[in-house]
């Protein structure tokens, strides 16, 4: 009787260190940080690219929860057609170029604007930025915060070129002044609701990593 009562312990000792072992792997591959960068990662030689994440998912659920049909078809033509697609990093990418193309129109930075977007979209950006440098005006507002940032439309058209529009919620506090300092519109301290359509591109077949924003619209 002793004897089994021993065997029964060191079976039940050996399957508990198998069921820790497994548990404890995929713990640590859970908490492994996931590329939250809007490029998608490109050819290793490529300056500022990241590898391809272990084990990345098409896209996760949770990024799509919600999501019409269409778009999640669309999404899974993106991701079978880049195999680096993920959504969530799409996303927080996505926010980040809003900011940034967004405070580079405020300042009137047009290298910048050149570099994110595409032709079209620039030539609207250059041409509001000449008009308000001709009336001698500046802005001088603020992106208080984006309350939402979700995926609108998907798809991949003629099996090559990924668009994604995003739908942005967002804070901004703006103020414009005149060739002598002057507010002449808006407020610093009261933010105003803005909701936009952002349409990103890329070219899934080559190994340029970037999205360019090719649309914008008013949600």
């Amino acid at each position: 009787m002793i004897i089994q009562i021993v065997i029964l312990a060191m079976i039940a000792a050996f399957l508990g260190l198998r069921l820790y072992s497994v548990l404890g792997r995929r713990a640590e591959h859970e908490e492994e940080p996931v590329p939250t960068r809007f490029d998608q990662p490109g050819r290793a030689d490529q300056p500022g690219a990241l590898p391809p994440p272990r084990n990345a998912q098409p896209f996760r659920p949770a990024a799509l929860e919600g999501a019409l049909p269409a778009v999640e078809r669309g999404v899974r033509e993106i991701a079978a057609a880049d195999k680096t697609f993920d959504v969530s990093g799409f996303l927080e990418g996505a926010k980040a170029a809003y900011g940034m193309i967004l405070e580079a129109f405020w300042r009137g930075d047009r290298e910048t604007l050149k570099e994110l977007c595409d032709d079209d979209v620039y030539a609207g950006f250059e041409a509001a930025i000449d008009a308000r440098e001709a009336a001698g005006e500046t802005l001088e507002n603020r992106l208080v915060r984006i309350e939402d940032a979700v995926i609108d439309s998907a798809e991949l058209a003629a099996g090559q070129t990924a668009r994604v529009t995003v739908r942005f919620v967002a804070d901004i506090a703006a103020v414009t002044r005149d060739r002598d300092g002057a507010v002449v519109a808006g407020s610093l301290t009261d933010a105003v609701e803005a909701r936009d359509l952002w349409t990103f591109k890329r070219d899934v077949r080559t190994a340029d990593p970037h999205w360019l924003l090719d649309e914008t619209d008013e949600a």
